[in-house]
């Protein structure tokens, strides 16, 4: 089968979502860079489940796949604008975030003209030739061979253990799949929703949008303790960029671990706009009688600790109250899990896993180029996108460090410097000072700059 290849790829990519997108779109421009980008789905697709009407980016329009590397490339969002005769529309508009569905339109537009991306093409497995080093890439079509491979296979909806005993019901299933399972809820007359991020708020606020006139009970419940909007404050981003990342890299693995988790308002949560909306809504619905009749629960600091089919049908969720410790049992006829999404190992990596040089918890190992650490005798490059939250923090599953992460995995395959890259693009500065840097007090400054008589 390798014949079908006669040369090696530089790079070859495994899955097509926003991040890899962005290094094929980046690559495409690299003179004597052979690149291949294989994913097994039929076209792109970026989170079809939650294409809600109205639901908008969390990020700038700038955050698309090469603008804040090279903003001249010509696959920025701003020139499938031109393509399409919408940039008047588009400025007029004065939108900063893109209302996803056209977010996922952009990203389609490039990758149906982008000529290094192959669909239908799944990688199922990759194996390690010490002989000539190189990288064999099984698909259904035939091997390829590459010098580097880059991982950018996603994350998978998270679903909570308490509810493994309801697994495959369906009245029970993730936000990932909201638009095309909706209609299930037809019928159901108390619906709940779990989670406080960005989903879950978006598939609340759809579900008062279509649902709040029918009577049906409609319940959020979480664990998190507020529902704190998404951090958005000008300083505050600053966490999403390449000064913290660097940063965030030297910790040891127990603070980086730490910090992930009580950072989650600058990842997890629902942006003030959606809070909001929500808000308004339920005032609105509310004119002219106690909100107290009203068939909504929001039940924040709450966790989902067991499950079991009611005994009437639908189910019943035990539930504990996190502050108090109490405990009570809430009975609801469907349930829609907006619990996130988790990296977990592509099956493909299987016959190097042995190759690869795991953490004690059986995760990637990353450099700041995105390179996973390997054992002898895996001497290629093998690179992740988006699975390495734990080595570079909150900024992994951003969209606004994707290029910038693309660029840099760029530089290191080819082994020059073909993006030039900002030293600095924070005005925070998040490590210490030096050892060897010390500053005078400010009245030590004040008596040097008196002048002596």
């Amino acid at each position: 089968m390798d014949n079908l290849q006669p040369e090696p790829y530089d790079l070859l990519g495994v899955g097509l979502g926003p991040f890899n997108l962005s290094l094929a779109a980046l690559a495409d421009r690299v003179s004597g860079l052979s690149s291949l980008f294989c994913e097994a789905r039929a076209e792109f697709s970026w989170h079809p489940g939650m294409l809600v009407d109205g639901a908008r980016m969390q990020v700038p329009f700038l955050a698309d796949l090469v603008s804040l590397v090279d903003p001249t490339n010509p696959w920025s969002f701003l020139n499938y604008l031109r393509q399409h005769q919408r940039l008047f529309p588009f400025y007029f508009a004065e939108r900063f975030q893109l209302a996803r569905r056209e977010y996922d339109h952009y990203c389609r537009w490039a990758a149906e003209r982008l000529v290094n991306c192959r669909f239908g093409t799944a990688v199922t497995a990759l194996h390690w030739s010490a002989e000539d080093e190189l990288f064999r890439v099984d698909t259904p079509t035939g091997r390829l061979r590459a010098r580097n491979v880059v991982l950018g296979v996603g994350t998978r909806p998270a679903h909570p253990e308490p509810f493994a005993p309801l697994r495959g019901n369906p009245r029970i299933w993730h936000s990932a799949d909201y638009l095309a399972r909706r209609r299930s809820l037809d019928g159901a007359r108390d619906i709940t929703v779990v989670g406080s991020g960005q989903s879950g708020a978006e598939v609340f606020l759809d579900l008062l949008r279509t649902r709040g006139t029918d009577g049906t009970r409609l319940r959020w419940l979480t664990r998190t303790r507020a529902l704190a909007p998404m951090e958005y404050s000008k300083l505050g981003l600053e966490h999403f960029t390449p000064d913290y990342t660097r940063y965030f890299h030297t910790l040891a693995p127990a603070v980086r671990d730490r910090l992930v988790q009580d950072q989650w308002q600058l990842h997890k949560a629902a942006s003030a706009e959606t809070l909001a909306e929500i808000h308004d809504h339920l005032y609105e619905r509310t004119i002219g009688r106690p909100i107290d009749t009203d068939p909504v629960e929001i039940l924040p600091g709450t966790a989902v600790t067991g499950t079991a089919a009611g005994p009437c049908g639908g189910f019943e969720l035990l539930c504990r109250h996190l502050d108090s410790g109490t405990e009570h049992t809430v009975r609801t006829d469907a349930v829609v899990l907006a619990t996130g999404y988790r990296a977990e190992r592509p099956a493909a990596l299987d016959p190097i896993a042995e190759l690869i040089d795991w953490d004690e918890q059986g995760r990637y190992r990353v450099d700041l180029d995105y390179r996973v650490a390997t054992r002898p005798p895996l001497s290629g490059g093998l690179y992740v996108q988006n699975a390495e939250l734990h080595t570079h923090g909150v900024g992994t599953p951003d969209l606004g460090l994707g290029a910038h992460r693309a660029a840099v995995i760029l530089n290191a395959v080819a082994g020059r410097t073909v993006h030039h890259l900002p030293e600095r693009a924070a005005w925070t500065s998040f490590a210490p000072p030096t050892a060897t840097t010390v500053l005078p007090r400010p009245q030590e400054r004040n008596r040097a700059a008196t002048p002596t008589r």
